[in-house]
């Protein structure tokens, strides 16, 4: 197999990392207090997996929210046991004297509402017929994400977040949390993002799911078995490695593939002129590795519902004009695109920072230059270090003032 184009920041040492984490649980709304979804359905029992990282100040004013993309989760920074060799998804990004420096502030991190990692989901058990949901779980919206991460915050005795920041759908959920909440936040750091997504990545979205519910074993979504952790073991196996590996096309550059792979063939350096050979480029052998690493992780049903949510997601659409969506705040924004960003264009986060500015709105922006495409937010630490560090320090020092 190929070996990824980049991977995980490793953790440096002890004490640049925050070190052995643990997923905590918590059960939100009840018979008293529904969740209301936007599709008009009702949730009374809603389990949240979060972490997090350094203290919360006496005065609770210290916290920021991490909003994760499509298939991150609430890892986002450490190792959960001493043998494991893999840190959170943002561990270069999280941790002692780093850009959220846990010395300083207190980082949460949840799974969103509709995922796989331990928040309720369609892999849950439907209390109605003690079977795990499937596609009878509700029609979920990145504003009911936002509206149970809120309540996740405000059950954690928060009632003013230092800092929301997110990336891609992580980033849709920061511009939503702000228009449904403009007192909640004091700075939102939007990176690589966009007010709604475009035509063309509701068509790659499109194409994935259809992958999935045309596999023979989707089994119209009912294909857990008795354990529907069991990724890898059981259901659209195939469709949903072949949705990863469209998506993860999307993600990259053309700069950074021909970099990385070019036209280099993965066995030998001779053409086999052979249909059957499914990976003869590295490239190809690339992707099949993506697809099968995804499957061992992530849901197939979660998938068709985060990036359905993905899709519905138009800020404009449902506040008026993007204006009208974030003229209500007085935080501090921060937003950066990607020059080689082509799912999420700078264009997109232009019309963001248009809006800002009619409303007078305090706004950083930045075009940052990098050849990793759509995942530069996740692989380029020290462009973002660059910038974040000095927002935070900033707005926590206006807050501690006033």
């Amino acid at each position: 197999m190929a070996s990824p184009i980049a991977s995980p920041t490793p953790i440096e040492s002890q004490s640049q990392s925050v070190g052995i984490v643990q997923t905590q649980f918590a059960t939100l709304f009840d018979a008293s207090r529904v969740l209301t979804l936007e599709g008009g359905h009702r949730l009374d029992h809603v389990t949240v997996a979060f972490e997090t990282y350094g203290e919360l100040s006496p005065a609770k004013d210290n916290a920021i929210f991490v909003c994760h993309a499509l298939t991150g989760d609430a890892h986002v920074a450490g190792l959960h046991s001493a043998d494991s060799r893999k840190p959170g998804w943002w561990d270069g990004l999280v941790g002692p004297q780093k850009a959220l420096d846990t010395t300083k502030y207190f980082v949460i991190c949840a799974n969103v509402l509709g995922g796989c990692q331990g928040t309720t989901g369609p892999s849950c058990r439907n209390p109605v017929t003690g079977k795990p949901y499937g596609l009878q779980f509700p029609f979920i919206t990145v504003g009911d994400i936002v509206e149970v991460h809120a309540a996740l915050i405000h059950h954690l005795g928060i009632e003013r977040l230092l800092g929301l920041v997110g990336g891609s759908l992580g980033g849709m959920q920061v511009l939503e949390w702000v228009a449904r909440y403009p007192e909640m936040t004091q700075c939102a750091i939007c990176l690589a993002s966009a007010a709604k997504l475009s035509a063309q990545g509701i068509a790659f979205n499109a194409v994935g799911r259809r992958a999935i519910t045309a596999d023979p074993d989707f089994k119209d979504g009912d294909y857990y078995g008795h354990d529907p952790s069991r990724y890898g073991d059981v259901g659209p196996l195939f469709g949903l490695s072949l949705a990863r590996m469209i998506a993860h096309i999307t993600y990259l550059s053309e700069a950074s593939i021909e970099r990385k792979f070019g036209r280099d063939l993965q066995h030998g350096d001779h053409l086999e002129y052979n249909l059957e050979k499914e990976t003869e480029f590295k490239i190809e052998s690339y992707l099949h590795y993506q697809g099968q690493r995804f499957v061992e992780r992530f849901d197939a049903n979660s998938y068709l519902y985060l990036t359905r949510a993905m899709d519905y997601f138009d800020l404009a659409g449902r506040y008026g004009s993007i204006q009208q969506a974030l003229g209500k705040t007085n935080a501090r924004f921060l937003i950066t695109s990607y020059q080689t960003d082509w799912l999420f264009p700078s264009i997109q986060s232009g019309e963001i920072v248009k809006a800002l500015v009619e409303t007078r709105r305090h706004v950083t922006y930045l075009e940052l230059e990098s050849v990793f495409g759509h995942d530069s937010f996740l692989i380029e630490i020290k462009q973002l270090e660059e910038l974040v560090t000095p927002l935070l320090a900033e707005t926590y020092r206006r807050t501690r003032v006033t």
